[in-house]
């Protein structure tokens, strides 16, 4: 089921050209979307409407989800979901409290300080997916980084189902139990849209006001939207098709091997699902049990695509030195080591989104239960971004005290500066401090 790329005998080859990846053009994508974004720019909850009724099949009567909704979907979630809702959340909430930096305060002279603080983004707009299946988590993943940065101000826009007019009752959900209860019934381009420049609704507290950040995953249409209002609002980045790439030894397991590929190749027909190995006969083991597996799971049209495409594939190395280049040169969203010594494997990789190691830590629990954050680079931009985390939702601000002496001290320096770069007022500006 998996095509083979054979890099074996080639340790000298440049490997990202060679490895499969989900071919994206979200350039096209923002061609299309350009004009949408505009009209909900300059039309709003008019835009906003005609392209919901385009595109999701319903008719907006309001924007915002009343809050009778939000309470009546916390009553009827189910106790399992209510209880592993909770559970991932606090789990997640006990990671990201752990990374939110502390303040710094570094005396440069004496007399002079710079001190690092870190400061919340006031307003955020998180975008829950909808499409071939339903994201609760993903509000979990968003919501909580976002409320231990101490974000002001939450609002959620997610698809609305054409059988309710609302987003998904387990989204919806969601947001009750983390205490979120501004949510729009907005998806794709147009929520994005709606986020960076606000927009009215039927009456004032239906209106949704722009907000500083946007985050959350999406489609290639969500992803150009974010593209276009990039610099009118921050982003967190552009997500694209889920990746899951395994390195393996003849140690590995096939049938957990097998099951992981299978498990992100679930998501969408684009997904990605690679495994790198030295040894043959794993691969053939896996081809083996994907036939069985793909063909006993629920949504085996949308697998086979996905593990059939252009985007998957075995690649074939010489020995785990040469696999640890290939997942670094592919930088994969989720990165799972099942190898002999997977923990020593697992600190030689530098580039990846997040890293599961050993038989035991699947990238499924670091969808839902880990602890760790979902939202992850795509596409290989690993290799110079992060997942979302609590620095997500902060900005670094640097605030400069210096007393006179220190001012004076410094004076030379500056004016020497100034000078060399033609820029004497610069200097001026120091010296006009003490006098003629």
């Amino acid at each position: 089921m998996l095509h083979r790329i054979d890099l074996r005998g080639r340790p000298d080859v440049d490997p990202r050209p060679l490895l499969p990846r989900a071919a994206v053009d979200v350039t096209a994508a923002v061609a299309q979307v350009r004009p949408l974004v505009e009209q909900v720019r300059t039309g709003g909850f008019a835009a906003i409407r005609q392209a919901t009724q385009r595109f999701d099949g319903v008719g907006l009567t309001r924007l915002r989800v009343p809050a009778e909704h939000l309470a009546a979907a916390e009553r009827a979630l189910p106790s399992q979901v209510r209880a592993a809702l909770r559970e991932c959340a606090d789990r997640a909430r006990r990671v990201h409290t752990s990374q939110r930096p502390d303040e710094v305060t570094t005396q440069v002279v004496a007399g002079g300080t710079v001190t690092q603080r870190w400061v919340p983004v006031d307003r955020v707009g998180l975008y829950v997916p909808g499409g071939l299946a339903t994201y609760p988590s993903t509000v979990v993943m968003n919501v909580v980084p976002a409320q231990v940065a101490g974000v002001r101000s939450l609002a959620v826009a997610s698809p609305p189902r054409k059988e309710t007019g609302l987003p998904d009752a387990r989204v919806l959900a969601a947001c009750a139990l983390l205490g979120v209860d501004e949510v729009y019934a907005v998806g794709g381009a147009q929520a994005v849209a709606m986020f960076a420049y606000g927009s009215d609704g039927v009456d004032e507290t239906d209106a949704c006001p722009p907000v500083d950040l946007v985050t959350g995953p999406g489609n290639v249409y969500v992803t150009a939207a974010k593209r276009l209002v990039r610099g009118v609002v921050g982003i967190d980045a552009e997500a694209g098709p889920t990746e899951i790439a395994i390195l393996a030894d003849d140690s590995a397991d096939p049938v957990h091997v097998a099951a992981d590929l299978v498990s992100q190749a679930e998501h969408d027909p684009l997904a990605a699902s690679v495994l790198v190995t030295p040894s043959p006969e794993l691969a053939d083991a896996v081809d083996a049990e994907l036939v069985r597996q793909v063909a006993a799971t629920k949504h085996t049209d949308r697998i086979t695509a996905a593990l059939s495409g252009p985007q998957s594939g075995t690649v074939l190395v010489d020995d785990l030195d040469a696999g640890v280049r290939v997942v670094d040169a592919y930088a994969a969203e989720h990165l799972e080591i099942q190898t002999r010594d997977a923990r020593r494997v697992a600190w030689r990789v530098r580039h990846a989104g997040a890293i599961f190691v050993g038989p035991y830590a699947p990238v499924s629990l670091g969808d839902y239960c880990a602890g760790s954050n979902h939202v992850l680079p795509t596409g290989g931009c690993a290799r110079h971004s992060s997942g979302l985390s609590v620095r997500t939702f902060l900005r670094g601000v640097q605030v400069v005290e210096y007393d006179r002496e220190a001012l004076r001290q410094a004076a030379p320096h500056v004016v020497a500066l100034a000078e060399a770069e033609d820029l004497p007022a610069h200097g001026q500006a120091v010296t006009a401090r003490f006098g003629p």
